[in-house]
Order: C-alpha cells, then structure tokens, then sequence
C-alpha cells in the first residue's frame, strides 16, 4: 500500500492579471481598488504582528532548537520502531503520528514567523515596528 501526501502552499503574487477586453480606465481602477485591499491586509498584519513584538536572534535560534528537536524525536522514535522489527502497534503508530504532527507545526510556525519579518508585519532586533 502506498500513500501520498499533498503539501498545500500559498501562492504568492496570485494578483491582479489585467482582462484584455477590460479597457485601460477600468484596469487602472480595479487595480486601485486591489491595492487598497493588499494595503489593509498589510496594515491589519503589521497591527496583529505589533501585539508579538520584534523577533529577536534569540527567538528564532529557541524555535529552530525545538524544531529540530521534535524532528530529532519523530525520527528516532520512528527507526526505534524499525529496529523493534515488526509491525507496531496501532498505538505506537498513533504516538509516531503525533511526534510527526509537532515537528510540522513548529516548522509552519518557523516559516510563519520569518514572513512576518519579511513583509515588515514585525520587527526584527533594531529594525522595523
């Protein structure tokens, strides 16, 4: 039995594509009205990304330590049960699932917390905010 598993990632850029039947007036102002929406999101995240204050050096070396340490743990409890040589148990597999589950969502919340400084939502040190 085999499986596979899709990873679903945001398209960045997905903007404002011009319709060539669209007149040029209609174009601009709809890409006005785009913009304006782009700009309220980003001032909505920057006010959101304001309440977690700046990202330090530190912060990100403690959630990429912890990040590599539940992946540590979820391979290693994964080729302790190889080593076992059988098939583990329902329970065991569910326990491997759960290690696996916390290394992906601290990865996410590493991706998640470095495009916030990216896009200026928050700080980083010095800089921004």
């Amino acid at each position: 039995m085999s499986s596979s598993r899709t990873v679903l990632k945001r398209v960045v850029g997905d903007h404002f594509e011009p319709d060539d039947a669209m007149d040029p007036k209609t174009q601009r102002a709809l890409r006005g009205q785009l913009e304006q929406i782009d700009y309220t999101a980003y001032a909505a995240n920057k006010k959101v990304g304001a309440a977690l204050g700046a990202f330090e050096t530190q912060k990100f070396e403690r959630l990429g330590l912890v990040t590599a340490m539940a992946r540590a743990r979820w391979v290693a409890a994964g080729v302790a049960l190889g080593d076992a040589g059988q098939i583990p148990s329902p329970a065991k597999v569910a326990e491997l699932a759960q290690l696996r589950a916390a290394y992906e969502e601290l990865s996410e919340v590493y991706d998640a917390a470095r495009r916030m400084v990216e896009r200026g939502y928050v700080g980083y040190g010095g800089v921004g905010i």
